[in-house]
């Protein structure tokens, strides 16, 4: 199954939004593989995103994942797409529903045991979501004082993924 959500980088002072595509093949042989110019810290989010799922109790079925960071002409540099990894691999294994990723943006570091680290340039790229229109962003909760700094914008501080899916179920129910 393909899901997307929503991530952003930094590029100078300004927010780029980057699409997080994460198709799941459950007949294949086990890889994770992450392309779309990634540098080594999101390289290493596999190893990052494997683990937080595992530990904060949700399922990480061993089959075949691609992670594609679009657009693939720009550089993906650091750990801050972690959590939209994270989110995309959950969506696409049925664990969290599609519907919570519309109109929705994701930036964040993961720790092994699912805890969610601060990321540098929360404003530009909260400020980007909003340019662009997006309606919520999910943010460390370090970060979101900064991130609130943007009008108009629903920011949700996000402490662990296991929280984050639980706000995320609760969202679409709402709705």
């Amino acid at each position: 199954m393909l899901s997307t959500a929503y991530s952003c980088a930094v590029v100078g002072l300004d927010g780029e939004i980057v699409q997080v595509e994460v198709d799941y093949n459950p007949n294949s042989l086990p890889a994770f593989t992450v392309v779309g110019l990634p540098d080594t810290a999101v390289q290493e989010s596999r190893e990052r995103v494997r683990a937080a799922i595992r530990n904060s109790g949700l399922q990480f079925p061993n089959k075949r994942y691609t992670v594609n960071l679009a657009p693939a002409s720009l550089r993906k540099e650091g750990p801050a797409y972690d959590l939209p990894m994270a989110v995309g691999v959950l969506a696409s294994t049925d664990q969290v529903p599609l519907a919570a990723l519309t109109g929705t943006v994701f930036v964040g570091e993961l720790s092994l045991d699912g805890s969610v680290r601060h990321v540098s340039g929360i404003l530009p790229i909260t400020h980007r979501a909003w340019l662009e229109g997006y309606e919520c962003i999910f943010v460390p909760e370090e970060d979101a004082p900064q991130a609130a700094l943007v009008p108009d914008i629903d920011v949700i501080p996000v402490r662990s993924l296991g929280h984050l899916v639980a706000a995320m179920v609760l969202v679409v129910h709402e709705t």
